[in-house]
């Protein structure tokens, strides 16, 4: 942000710019007018002509990418900048590398650094400074985060309000305790909706489009989206990953680094056992068995996606059922198929057998004389001896996840199953 203020041409005034800047949302915003005040007198008694004043509000030092402090180098380079003022160094960056190429600028532009703490800025005290404030932001954030540690372990919240949930006030000692939370039920209702529906075999595409039809306000007050209900499977967010539903806390699942090159902020999964794991039952909304069905479901389609996954190794893979007991019809020997329970459980009387050739052809001759039918049902061929059972909404709708046999499988509207009778 760049606020100007008139220019007067006195002489050769040396023109003076103002940067203020705060980190956190949790700092006072008269942090930045108070840092202001301090440079403004201080350029009035140098006898300087300030020009122009950048700030940023709530934006970290290690972020390059500040608006205020973009503007101000687009000032410099420009050449209408003779010094910069700054309460201190630090408001200026906290990264050594930042630190000294903004040094090399300013001495380009023939320009100068100078702030009401330290002085005027030169190259020893940009690299003394540059590495105190680095160390300083490494410590502050480990102080956060044993800080976050220590609030978890004592059943708190250490950071962002879950979806379903909503802060508890609570007086101790005379003094607000903060981080305690319980549920929502009207949103917890939500929750359990989208739970239920995602198990039922709506996609999440599906069920945002219903919740934002019915007018109901996704997390942040706006629209629902497909990233708010299926989330980030590194990060372990989103309304169908979030295990504080189930009522466990899982806290350090992440890391925030800056990439080197842009500064740009990144995410990294930590390892499991540097995970924080609590146990909050009465923060439960759904079941176990309601987790245990989501996960399952959401395995189908997590990681890479189906045209990058393995491919099975033979064309009816994982398509075909047992007409006798509905168990699996899978690969017996080198190249004949059969029951999979008879040959593992013996739970199953079929104990018939079929070359791949044989299974093969008699599948895609079902195919050829059934699958065009305006309408899919029960289909006898032959003398009986097998059955071609298929559930699909049209013959285009089945037509075109026929090549995709993994997602055809795994689709509860286009389910295609080969009952082979004895």
């Amino acid at each position: 942000m760049q606020r100007t203020t008139t220019q007067s041409q006195v002489g050769k005034a040396v023109r003076a710019h103002v940067y203020a800047r705060f980190s956190s949302n949790l700092q006072s915003e008269a942090s930045i007018e108070d840092q202001i005040r301090v440079c403004i007198g201080f350029i009035e008694r140098q006898g300087w002509e300030m020009v122009r004043i950048h700030e940023d509000r709530a934006i970290s030092g290690a972020d390059i990418h500040r608006p205020g402090y973009q503007a101000l180098l687009r000032d410099l380079d420009s050449g209408i900048v003779d010094v910069i003022v700054a309460e201190s160094l630090d408001r200026l960056a906290r990264d050594l590398g930042d630190m000294a190429n903004l040094q090399k600028r300013v001495v380009y532009a023939d320009a100068r650094i100078v702030t009401v703490g330290e002085g005027e800025i030169g190259d020893l005290l940009v690299g003394v400074k540059g590495a105190m404030n680095a160390l300083y932001r490494k410590d502050l954030a480990d102080k956060v985060r044993r800080g976050q540690a220590g609030r978890v372990l004592a059943g708190k919240n250490a950071g962002g309000m879950a979806y379903g949930y909503h802060k508890v006030p609570k007086l101790e000692h005379g003094e607000l305790v903060r981080g305690l939370r319980a549920i929502n039920e009207a949103e917890a209702a939500i929750v359990r909706r989208i739970f239920r529906e995602f198990i039922d075999g709506r996609s999440p595409i599906d069920i945002a489009t219903r919740l934002n039809a019915e007018g109901i306000p996704s997390p942040s007050g706006g629209e629902w989206a497909v990233s708010t209900i299926n989330g980030d499977r590194v990060r372990g967010n989103g309304i169908l990953r979030n295990e504080l539903y189930v009522g466990r806390v899982v806290h350090n699942k992440t890391r925030r680094v800056y990439d080197p090159e842009t500064r740009r902020k990144r995410i990294r999964p930590n390892p499991p056992e540097s995970w924080i794991v609590v146990e909050a039952p009465e923060l439960r909304i759904v079941s176990d068995e309601q987790w245990a069905a989501v996960c399952a479901r959401r395995q189908q389609y997590d990681g890479t996606r189906a045209e990058q996954q393995r491919r099975p190794r033979r064309l009816l893979s994982g398509l075909a059922f047992c007409g006798e007991c509905g168990g699996a019809w899978t690969i017996r020997g080198p190249d004949r198929w059969g029951c999979s329970r008879h040959k593992q459980k013996g739970t199953c009387k079929n104990g018939r057998t079929i070359t791949t050739s044989q299974f093969e052809a008699r599948v895609l001759s079902g195919l050829e004389q059934n699958l065009l039918a305006p309408e899919l049902g029960e289909t006898k061929t032959g003398s009986g001896r097998h059955s071609w059972t298929a559930v699909g909404s049209s013959m285009r709708s089945e037509t075109l996840w026929l090549p995709r046999r993994r997602n055809w499988r795994k689709s509860r509207r286009n389910e295609l199953t080969w009952q082979y009778h004895q």
